[in-house]
């Protein structure tokens, strides 16, 4: 199965082009879309789950007219929102139980099992009868992929799933998307790159309404290689810097601002090589957008 995006467009009332002629295939696997804040992913995640309507385009799920058969692509749909709430005073156990129920599995022996199974598969089972509302942030996001689960979708929305989570509970997330992964097709909205780094078989980086680039990572990393380039400056050198030569990123260590600069040629005899990462294939594009 697939996911087959079309000439989608969308512009708002001040005239922001959110997506702008949007086209994608998408296979079952872990797809990333990558871009930073206010790059339409939000909008294209929201239109695809049926919460809002592009100006034009078209979008399909296997034999699903997703535009036009929205209820049998929210029978099929997991969905994890950038931000989600939870009724106060609701254990993790009776909440399940109720999205279970709201997405239309009425046996009551069929729905513990399977209430039961996603609690042990995202790690929540011995915290099944804490509040939800007193969980940390990210046992919520582990919560909203149970939730997410729910009827065995064929295809899942994560937007944002990491941010301001800690190292471990990073690891413990990307664990059960990549299982995940290996079954639906799992869209990944982020704006941070090692997510999709660690991840994903293809990625997109969008930003401004339109595609940027699209690909695998490796693939993208290696049209990048012998032309990243890295010098330490100082602070008050920066914007000179910048005027000359094509920096894509900039971070400070030590008191100095490191530089990574794209370039065919070597700029000067100040700069040493460095190997290209998936940041320069993502800074270098969001540069020249």
């Amino acid at each position: 199965m697939q996911l087959q995006i079309e000439n989608l467009n969308k512009t708002y009332g001040n005239q922001l082009k959110a997506l702008d002629n949007i086209t994608l295939t998408i296979d079952k696997g872990m797809f990333g879309l990558l871009g930073p804040n206010g790059a339409g992913k939000s909008t294209l995640m929201r239109t695809i789950a049926t919460l809002q309507n592009p100006d034009s385009g078209s979008i399909k799920l296997g034999d699903i007219d997703v535009l036009k058969q929205k209820d049998e692509l929210r029978k099929v749909l997991g969905y994890l929102p950038q931000d989600f709430g939870f009724y106060p005073k609701v254990t993790a156990l009776d909440l399940l139980n109720h999205f279970a129920i709201l997405k239309g599995i009425n046996n009551k022996g069929e729905r513990n099992e399977i209430v039961s199974a996603l609690l042990q598969q995202t790690n929540l089972y011995e915290s099944r009868k804490r509040y939800v509302s007193n969980y940390s942030g990210g046992m919520r996001q582990r919560f909203g992929i149970a939730q997410a689960l729910l009827g065995s979708p064929r295809l899942m929305i994560v937007d944002e799933p990491t941010a301001g989570l800690d190292p471990m509970e990073r690891n413990r997330f990307y664990n059960i998307l990549s299982e995940i992964g290996e079954q639906v097709i799992v869209i990944l909205s982020t704006h941070i790159v090692e997510d999709v780094r660690t991840l994903c078989n293809t990625l997109v980086v969008m930003n401004k309404g339109r595609i940027l680039l699209q690909g695998s990572p490796a693939q993208a990393v290696q049209e990048f290689q012998g032309r990243i380039w890295r010098k330490r400056i100082e602070k008050s050198e920066f914007n000179q810097y910048k005027n000359r030569f094509k920096v894509i990123s900039q971070y400070v260590s030590e008191g100095k601002v490191i530089i990574h600069v794209l370039s065919d040629n070597l700029p000067d005899e100040s700069f040493e090589h460095v190997n290209a990462g998936l940041e320069d294939v993502y800074f270098s594009s969001i540069a020249n957008s």
